[in-house]
């Protein structure tokens, strides 16, 4: 009858997510040591209704999820693996590269490079992908673009893998829709990249060269939701004319420039 229609598929739909779910909560349930029915009364539920949703066949809600997810201690990112796994859409926000803060030094090189910012300058915040990336911001000074850009769009892409929320792939589309980046990710194998954990980044303007070594730091267990996501950049000198530059733009002892991203 066209009046069940609708239920029997979102019924459908909600066995097969739930199935998907129901994997992968097992295998964390697994990893953690719990039980079925340690698991169940650690997160005030029954064992039958768990049993139900491992094997699909009833849907967890949001709460749910969320209540046997930090009863089992899982980081914020798998939390949104549950979410998405479910149907349901991400938890908690995701990584897109957007500035939150710099100190002194930071924004001193980056007007160096930049010139002032413009009295009518939009208000949306600055993301340090594009900037790096795009013609109209930092990459017409960057010596070793190439090896900066595809550190980028390399940790844009495990973003978008990783979290699955719009607003990280559209920064991915973004990054790859500027000239060159497409091919320049396609044409080196990520295993071929010899990842570091550093960056060497070097500036050049105007005759002054600067370069740097950057290092992104991040909090292994935040007791905030919101810290979790944010990301701590530190620019280091790579050599003495750079570490005076940096050092007089700061008015500082310690010759770095940091700023925070989410």
């Amino acid at each position: 009858m066209p009046m069940n229609a609708p239920r029997s598929q979102k019924s459908a739909g909600a066995t097969a997510n739930g199935s998907v779910f129901g994997r992968l909560l097992r295998d964390w349930r697994g990893r953690r040591g719990f039980s079925q029915l340690d698991l169940a009364l650690a997160a005030r539920t029954t064992q039958r209704h768990l049993s139900f949703i491992e094997s699909g066949r009833a849907t967890p809600s949001r709460a749910m999820i969320l209540r046997l997810a930090v009863t089992m201690s899982l980081p914020l990112r798998q939390q949104n693996e549950l979410m998405l796994a479910a149907g349901y859409a991400p938890a908690w926000r995701d990584r897109c590269w957007n500035l939150l803060r710099a100190n002194r030094g930071a924004m001193n090189m980056t007007e160096f490079l930049l010139g002032p910012a413009s009295a009518d300058s939009p208000s949306e915040p600055v993301n340090l992908a594009v900037a790096l990336l795009s013609h109209d911001g930092l990459r017409p000074f960057i010596i070793n673009w190439q090896e900066v850009a595809l550190y980028f769009v390399r940790g844009v892409q495990a973003d978008a893998h990783a979290d699955g929320t719009p607003e990280t792939a559209d920064l991915l589309a973004r990054l790859l829709a500027f000239p060159d980046v497409r091919a320049l990710s396609e044409t080196t194998p990520p295993e071929e990249e010899g990842q570091s954990p550093v960056l060497p980044i070097h500036f050049l303007h105007d005759g002054t060269s600067l370069r740097l070594f950057t290092t992104i730091a991040t909090l292994g267990t935040p007791r905030d939701v919101t810290l979790q996501e944010v990301r701590i950049e530190f620019f280091f000198p790579m050599d003495e004319m750079t570490a005076q530059a940096l050092g007089a733009w700061a008015q500082q002892t310690r010759p770095t420039a940091q700023g925070s991203m989410r």
